[in-house]
């Protein structure tokens, strides 16, 4: 089953989310030194373009429906929604199977999805901020502002958001433990974070580029310790209300998430059970949900740099191949790049998310699926953002 839509059009269809218990678990210079001056949000609203109007030519929504739904068959993924954004040629935005399997819902294009690590994107441009205000230097070490990370004198905040840190994770035996005696326990920043102090580090600061969320989480801390507020406060003053993302937020309580939202699986129950949703174990790492519509403008924002200095975002997208880690050409300071399109994916408890721009011709795509952890490693959204890329490029050929 398959619905289309063009631009901002809502549809008032609800998800019932069924709660049920189910195993799997993720599993050069530029910024000023810090100073004592305090952080100062943007002052000015940064310049993303508006969506292209009208729809795309037929015959390239009939390329891009076709190679969403051989991605779905492939995977056997039970629902997604796509959007393709061309300037000057038109939107296309479709949604395709369900959002859940036992009542049957369909999913819609005004659905809000989990983007998992997508949210490290946030992060990292957070942080990129506070080095233009001249808050820190992205060659800080982490031990100026948490105590207790292994090597933490020669970690610097760069490594971090660069996945070259070395420091361990916090997704070790201690927490799943925690997390598999009670799957629905809140726990804060500083909970996650604690996993992981005092570990053995995977290698040497900068020796390898390997993807963790500890990292991302790290940079969290960072955030609230320079600001003096709560991460959720400081992303909706300086990202969110700047670029208009009113569909877009940070969850901690999976009951808070807004609707219409689908239900996310894993591929091995029979029948096929939900997942459970805890959104605070993902901190500043994963925890953001949003919408096509609002993704569309994060994408562009981050590809072109619309939040930082221009000499930051030349500095941001310095990368290089990861060690381990989801699949990317390259990856740089909470940013990937594949073929020209930056952005980035997500993962995590029955969903997968994939948000990317192309700075060169300014194309936008952006995927949400309701599956996830599959056995032989394959990312739904992001092969199906892959997909409809080579769409784009053979039509412009």
């Amino acid at each position: 089953m398959r619905t289309e839509a063009s631009g901002d059009r809502r549809r008032s269809r609800r998800v019932a989310l069924v709660t049920a218990a189910a195993a799997g678990l993720l599993a050069l210079g530029g910024c000023a030194a810090a100073s004592e001056a305090p952080p100062a949000p943007p002052s000015a609203s940064p310049n993303v373009a508006a969506a292209a109007e009208g729809a795309l030519p037929a015959a390239l929504v009939s390329e891009l429906a076709a190679a969403l739904d051989e991605v779905m068959a492939a995977h056997d993924v039970p629902g997604a929604v796509a959007g393709v954004w061309l300037p000057g040629e038109g939107t296309w935005q479709t949604a395709a199977g369900l959002a859940d399997i036992d009542s049957g819902e369909p999913t819609t294009t005004d659905m809000s999805w989990p983007l998992r690590s997508v949210t490290k994107s946030y992060t990292v441009t957070l942080l990129l901020q506070l080095c233009d205000d001249g808050a820190i230097s992205l060659d800080d070490t982490i031990d100026t502002y948490v105590d207790g990370v292994t090597d933490g004198d020669r970690i610097t905040l760069r490594q971090l958001a660069g996945m070259s840190s070395g420091n361990a994770d916090y997704t070790n035996d201690d927490f799943l433990a925690a997390f598999t005696s009670d799957p629905t326990r809140p726990y804060s920043l500083e909970d996650l974070n604690a996993f992981m102090l005092g570990k053995p580090a995977q290698f040497a600061p900068g020796a390898r580029r390997v993807y963790t969320n500890a990292n991302t989480n790290l940079l969290g801390a960072v955030i609230e310790q320079v600001t003096g507020r709560p991460y959720a406060e400081v992303l909706e003053e300086r990202i969110l209300e700047p670029l208009g993302l009113d569909d877009t937020r940070y969850v901690v309580d999976a009951a808070t998430w807004t609707e219409p939202h689908a239900s996310g699986y894993g591929p091995d129950a029979t029948p096929r059970a939900p997942m459970p949703q805890n959104f605070s174990i993902f901190g500043p790492a994963g925890a953001m949900v949003s919408t096509l519509d609002d993704s569309r403008v994060w994408a562009e924002a981050l590809a072109t740099g619309a939040l930082v200095d221009a000499a930051t975002q030349t500095e941001r997208t310095q990368g290089a191949p990861l060690d381990a880690g989801p699949p990317y050409g390259q990856y740089a300071l909470g940013i990937g790049e594949t073929d020209g399109w930056w952005g980035h994916n997500g993962e995590g408890f029955g969903f997968t998310s994939a948000a990317f721009h192309h700075p060169a011709t300014g194309a936008t795509i952006v995927v949400f699926t309701n599956e996830s952890s599959l056995p032989d490693h394959a990312h739904p959204a992001d092969q199906a953002f892959r997909r409809l890329a080579q769409v784009l490029a053979t039509a412009a050929d």
